[in-house]
Protein backbone atom coordinates (compact mmCIF):
# COMPACT_ATOMS: atom_id res chain seq x y z
CA UNK A 1 0.00 0.00 0.00
CA UNK A 2 1.41 3.19 -0.81
CA UNK A 3 2.74 5.24 2.29
CA UNK A 4 0.59 8.17 3.20
CA UNK A 5 1.95 9.03 6.49
CA UNK A 6 2.20 12.64 5.98
CA UNK A 7 -1.46 14.33 4.51
CA UNK A 8 0.13 16.41 2.33
CA UNK A 9 -1.30 16.78 -1.56
CA UNK A 10 2.68 15.56 -2.25
CA UNK A 11 1.88 12.27 -0.15
CA UNK A 12 -2.37 11.47 -0.47
CA UNK A 13 -2.68 9.48 -3.85
CA UNK A 14 -6.03 10.07 -5.90
CA UNK A 15 -7.06 9.20 -8.99
CA UNK A 16 -7.13 12.40 -10.38
CA UNK A 17 -5.20 15.47 -8.51
CA UNK A 18 -7.14 18.37 -7.63
CA UNK A 19 -4.76 21.61 -5.98
CA UNK A 20 -6.09 22.93 -2.71
CA UNK A 21 -9.42 24.70 -2.53
CA UNK A 22 -10.47 22.49 -5.52
CA UNK A 23 -10.90 18.98 -4.66
CA UNK A 24 -14.85 19.13 -5.12
CA UNK A 25 -14.93 20.51 -8.34
CA UNK A 26 -13.76 16.68 -9.74
CA UNK A 27 -17.21 15.34 -9.82
CA UNK A 28 -19.05 18.31 -11.39
CA UNK A 29 -16.15 18.59 -14.21
CA UNK A 30 -15.54 14.91 -15.18
CA UNK A 31 -19.16 13.80 -15.04
CA UNK A 32 -21.51 16.83 -16.29
CA UNK A 33 -23.02 16.55 -19.76
CA UNK A 34 -20.62 17.69 -22.31
CA UNK A 35 -20.26 16.81 -25.73
CA UNK A 36 -19.73 12.81 -25.97
CA UNK A 37 -16.80 11.40 -27.68
CA UNK A 38 -17.26 7.76 -29.58
CA UNK A 39 -17.13 4.70 -27.15
CA UNK A 40 -13.72 3.21 -28.92
CA UNK A 41 -12.26 5.98 -27.49
CA UNK A 42 -9.64 5.50 -24.28
CA UNK A 43 -8.65 8.93 -22.40
CA UNK A 44 -4.91 8.71 -20.94
CA UNK A 45 -3.65 11.38 -18.66
CA UNK A 46 -0.24 10.57 -17.46
CA UNK A 47 0.58 14.04 -16.03
CA UNK A 48 -2.08 14.91 -13.73
CA UNK A 49 -1.25 13.27 -10.21
CA UNK A 50 1.52 14.70 -7.84
CA UNK A 51 1.52 12.03 -5.19
CA UNK A 52 4.99 11.19 -4.22
CA UNK A 53 5.57 7.72 -2.20
CA UNK A 54 7.83 8.92 0.95
CA UNK A 55 10.67 6.58 0.05
CA UNK A 56 10.66 8.10 -3.26
CA UNK A 57 10.41 11.74 -1.56
CA UNK A 58 12.91 10.79 1.39
CA UNK A 59 15.92 10.26 -1.83
CA UNK A 60 14.87 14.04 -3.09
CA UNK A 61 17.22 16.64 -1.63
CA UNK A 62 14.66 19.51 -2.47
CA UNK A 63 12.39 21.73 0.40
CA UNK A 64 9.17 21.05 0.43
CA UNK A 65 8.65 24.65 -1.25
CA UNK A 66 11.19 23.58 -3.90
CA UNK A 67 9.38 20.34 -4.82
CA UNK A 68 5.69 21.91 -4.48
CA UNK A 69 7.50 24.45 -7.04
CA UNK A 70 8.83 21.91 -9.47
CA UNK A 71 5.17 19.73 -9.56
CA UNK A 72 3.61 23.17 -10.23
CA UNK A 73 6.01 22.98 -13.23
CA UNK A 74 5.99 19.68 -14.31
CA UNK A 75 2.43 18.55 -12.98
CA UNK A 76 -0.63 18.75 -15.81
CA UNK A 77 -3.14 20.01 -13.57
CA UNK A 78 -6.96 19.59 -14.32
CA UNK A 79 -6.40 17.16 -17.59
CA UNK A 80 -8.94 14.66 -16.20
CA UNK A 81 -11.86 17.25 -15.56
CA UNK A 82 -10.60 19.33 -18.66
CA UNK A 83 -10.67 16.38 -21.09
CA UNK A 84 -12.93 14.07 -18.84
CA UNK A 85 -16.18 16.14 -19.79
CA UNK A 86 -18.81 13.00 -20.62
CA UNK A 87 -16.45 10.61 -20.88
CA UNK A 88 -17.16 7.40 -18.51
CA UNK A 89 -14.32 6.86 -15.63
CA UNK A 90 -14.37 3.07 -17.16
CA UNK A 91 -12.78 4.84 -20.41
CA UNK A 92 -10.04 6.91 -18.38
CA UNK A 93 -6.54 5.68 -17.31
CA UNK A 94 -5.10 7.62 -15.65
CA UNK A 95 -1.41 7.49 -13.95
CA UNK A 96 -1.73 6.97 -10.02
CA UNK A 97 1.87 8.85 -9.19
CA UNK A 98 3.48 11.81 -10.29
CA UNK A 99 6.10 11.97 -13.37
CA UNK A 100 8.58 12.42 -10.57
CA UNK A 101 8.25 9.57 -9.32
CA UNK A 102 8.07 7.25 -13.15
CA UNK A 103 7.10 8.69 -16.87
CA UNK A 104 5.11 6.44 -17.98
CA UNK A 105 5.07 8.52 -21.61
CA UNK A 106 8.90 7.69 -21.50
CA UNK A 107 9.80 4.25 -22.64
CA UNK A 108 10.87 2.17 -20.07
CA UNK A 109 14.43 1.15 -21.75
CA UNK A 110 16.57 4.40 -21.69
CA UNK A 111 18.57 3.24 -24.79
CA UNK A 112 15.68 4.37 -26.33
CA UNK A 113 14.43 6.91 -24.92
CA UNK A 114 15.73 10.15 -25.87
CA UNK A 115 14.57 12.15 -22.54
CA UNK A 116 17.01 10.08 -20.57
CA UNK A 117 20.55 12.16 -21.72
CA UNK A 118 18.61 14.80 -19.67
CA UNK A 119 17.73 13.06 -16.41
CA UNK A 120 14.48 12.58 -17.42
CA UNK A 121 13.84 9.59 -18.58
CA UNK A 122 11.06 6.33 -17.10
CA UNK A 123 12.99 7.59 -13.42
CA UNK A 124 13.39 11.25 -13.46
CA UNK A 125 16.96 12.62 -11.89
CA UNK A 126 17.05 16.18 -13.05
CA UNK A 127 14.48 18.76 -12.30
CA UNK A 128 12.93 21.21 -15.27
CA UNK A 129 15.63 23.57 -14.20
CA UNK A 130 18.39 20.80 -15.43
CA UNK A 131 19.33 20.60 -11.77
CA UNK A 132 19.37 17.17 -9.09
CA UNK A 133 15.81 15.79 -8.50
CA UNK A 134 17.73 12.65 -6.69
CA UNK A 135 19.80 10.53 -7.12
CA UNK A 136 20.63 8.03 -9.89
CA UNK A 137 18.51 4.83 -8.67
CA UNK A 138 20.25 1.77 -8.36
CA UNK A 139 19.14 -1.25 -10.99
CA UNK A 140 16.63 -2.68 -8.08
CA UNK A 141 15.42 0.86 -6.95
CA UNK A 142 14.42 1.19 -10.89
CA UNK A 143 12.99 -2.08 -11.49
CA UNK A 144 11.18 -1.49 -8.35
CA UNK A 145 9.31 1.75 -9.40
CA UNK A 146 8.78 0.09 -12.79
CA UNK A 147 7.07 -2.80 -11.42
CA UNK A 148 4.81 -1.01 -8.98
CA UNK A 149 3.50 2.28 -11.15
CA UNK A 150 4.99 1.96 -14.41
CA UNK A 151 4.11 -1.71 -15.76
CA UNK A 152 0.56 -2.05 -13.75
CA UNK A 153 -0.56 1.40 -15.67
CA UNK A 154 0.60 0.32 -19.20
CA UNK A 155 -1.47 -3.20 -18.31
CA UNK A 156 -4.23 -1.19 -18.21
CA UNK A 157 -4.00 1.12 -20.45
CA UNK A 158 -3.79 -2.28 -22.99
CA UNK A 159 -6.18 -4.03 -21.47
CA UNK A 160 -8.59 -0.96 -22.43
CA UNK A 161 -7.46 -0.96 -25.62
CA UNK A 162 -7.77 -4.53 -26.30
CA UNK A 163 -11.89 -4.77 -24.68
CA UNK A 164 -11.95 -1.57 -27.01
CA UNK A 165 -10.83 -3.40 -29.95
CA UNK A 166 -13.04 -6.79 -28.97
CA UNK A 167 -16.08 -4.77 -28.95
CA UNK A 168 -15.79 -1.94 -31.74
CA UNK A 169 -12.59 -3.40 -34.21
CA UNK A 170 -11.11 -0.18 -33.33
CA UNK A 171 -9.42 2.08 -30.83
CA UNK A 172 -8.23 5.84 -30.56
CA UNK A 173 -5.68 6.58 -27.42
CA UNK A 174 -6.45 10.39 -26.45
CA UNK A 175 -3.43 11.28 -24.82
CA UNK A 176 -4.43 14.28 -22.88
CA UNK A 177 -1.44 17.02 -21.83
CA UNK A 178 -1.12 20.50 -21.08
CA UNK A 179 1.98 22.95 -21.28
CA UNK A 180 3.22 25.91 -19.69
CA UNK A 181 2.26 29.40 -21.45
CA UNK A 182 6.63 29.81 -21.03
CA UNK A 183 9.33 27.65 -22.14
CA UNK A 184 10.68 25.73 -19.07
CA UNK A 185 14.38 25.10 -19.26
CA UNK A 186 14.52 21.48 -20.16
CA UNK A 187 12.56 22.01 -23.35
CA UNK A 188 13.61 21.55 -26.95
CA UNK A 189 13.03 24.93 -28.70
CA UNK A 190 12.82 27.93 -25.66
CA UNK A 191 12.30 30.52 -28.28
CA UNK A 192 9.50 28.41 -30.62
CA UNK A 193 5.82 29.53 -30.71
CA UNK A 194 3.40 28.42 -27.73
CA UNK A 195 0.40 27.99 -29.68
CA UNK A 196 -2.76 27.40 -27.22
CA UNK A 197 -3.78 24.06 -28.74
CA UNK A 198 -0.58 21.63 -29.49
CA UNK A 199 -1.70 18.60 -31.79
CA UNK A 200 0.91 15.49 -31.26
CA UNK A 201 0.68 12.62 -33.91
CA UNK A 202 2.45 9.65 -34.91
CA UNK A 203 3.50 8.94 -38.31
CA UNK A 204 2.16 5.25 -37.77
CA UNK A 205 -1.12 5.55 -35.65
CA UNK A 206 -2.37 9.09 -36.19
CA UNK A 207 -4.20 8.95 -40.22
CA UNK A 208 -3.24 12.40 -41.53
CA UNK A 209 -6.74 12.68 -42.47
CA UNK A 210 -7.21 12.28 -38.44
CA UNK A 211 -4.49 15.14 -37.70
CA UNK A 212 -5.97 17.76 -40.07
CA UNK A 213 -9.58 17.26 -39.22
CA UNK A 214 -8.61 18.05 -35.24
CA UNK A 215 -6.67 21.10 -36.33
CA UNK A 216 -9.77 22.60 -38.50
CA UNK A 217 -11.98 21.55 -35.38
CA UNK A 218 -9.51 23.73 -33.02
CA UNK A 219 -9.20 26.54 -35.38
CA UNK A 220 -12.81 26.42 -36.52
CA UNK A 221 -13.49 27.34 -32.88
CA UNK A 222 -11.05 30.04 -32.70
CA UNK A 223 -8.12 28.87 -31.26
CA UNK A 224 -4.19 29.33 -32.09
CA UNK A 225 -3.48 25.39 -33.22
CA UNK A 226 0.12 23.97 -33.79
CA UNK A 227 1.36 20.23 -34.73
CA UNK A 228 3.85 18.10 -32.93
CA UNK A 229 5.35 22.01 -31.55
CA UNK A 230 6.03 22.62 -28.59
CA UNK A 231 5.72 19.02 -27.95
CA UNK A 232 5.47 16.19 -30.63
CA UNK A 233 3.81 12.12 -30.57
CA UNK A 234 1.37 10.71 -29.37
CA UNK A 235 1.40 6.93 -27.15
CA UNK A 236 0.54 3.72 -28.22
CA UNK A 237 0.36 0.37 -25.47
CA UNK A 238 3.46 -1.07 -26.40
CA UNK A 239 1.76 -4.11 -27.42
CA UNK A 240 0.13 -2.23 -30.90
CA UNK A 241 2.74 -0.15 -31.44
CA UNK A 242 4.05 -0.17 -35.20
CA UNK A 243 1.74 -3.24 -35.48
CA UNK A 244 -1.77 -2.83 -35.53
CA UNK A 245 -3.49 -0.16 -37.49
CA UNK A 246 -6.64 -0.87 -35.76
CA UNK A 247 -4.98 1.44 -32.42
CA UNK A 248 -4.62 4.90 -33.61
CA UNK A 249 -3.64 7.88 -30.90
CA UNK A 250 -3.64 11.22 -31.09
CA UNK A 251 -2.37 13.93 -28.21
CA UNK A 252 -4.20 17.03 -27.43
CA UNK A 253 -1.82 19.61 -25.32
CA UNK A 254 -3.36 22.77 -24.16
CA UNK A 255 -1.90 25.83 -22.88
CA UNK A 256 -2.59 26.42 -19.48
CA UNK A 257 -2.71 29.59 -19.22
CA UNK A 258 -6.42 29.04 -21.05
CA UNK A 259 -7.91 27.77 -17.71
CA UNK A 260 -5.74 28.01 -14.73
CA UNK A 261 -3.63 30.55 -12.63
CA UNK A 262 -0.35 29.01 -13.57
CA UNK A 263 1.09 30.37 -10.72
CA UNK A 264 -0.81 28.36 -8.13
CA UNK A 265 -2.72 25.86 -10.07
CA UNK A 266 -5.92 27.32 -9.38
CA UNK A 267 -9.01 27.19 -11.83
CA UNK A 268 -9.83 30.45 -13.96
CA UNK A 269 -14.00 31.29 -14.25
CA UNK A 270 -14.20 30.18 -17.43
CA UNK A 271 -13.02 26.53 -16.79
CA UNK A 272 -16.53 24.46 -17.32
CA UNK A 273 -16.94 26.38 -20.98
CA UNK A 274 -13.16 26.02 -21.60
CA UNK A 275 -13.88 22.10 -21.15
CA UNK A 276 -16.86 21.92 -23.56
CA UNK A 277 -15.45 23.72 -25.78
CA UNK A 278 -12.16 21.16 -25.70
CA UNK A 279 -13.91 17.98 -25.82
CA UNK A 280 -16.17 19.65 -28.67
CA UNK A 281 -13.32 20.48 -30.77
CA UNK A 282 -12.72 16.60 -30.57
CA UNK A 283 -15.92 15.26 -30.84
CA UNK A 284 -16.31 17.08 -34.20
CA UNK A 285 -12.80 16.03 -35.44
CA UNK A 286 -13.90 11.99 -35.11
CA UNK A 287 -17.47 13.04 -36.43
CA UNK A 288 -15.86 14.18 -39.79
CA UNK A 289 -13.79 11.58 -40.38
CA UNK A 290 -16.06 8.45 -39.25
Amino acid sequence: MPDQSIPSRRSVPAPATFPPGHGSFATGAASGAGTHLPPWIVLHIPHDSVYIPMPVRRQMPLTDAELDRELLRMTDFWTFALFGNGVPTSRTVIAPVSRLVVDVERFADDAVETMAARGMGVVYTATSDKTRLRKEPSAKEREQLINTWYAPHHRRLTQKVDELLDQYGRALVLDCHSFASRPLPYEDNPDGRRPEICIGTDDFHTDPELAESAGSAFEAAGFDTGHNSPFAGALTPLKHYRRDKRVASLMIEVRRDLYEEESSGALIDRFGAFSRAVTGCVAKALRDID
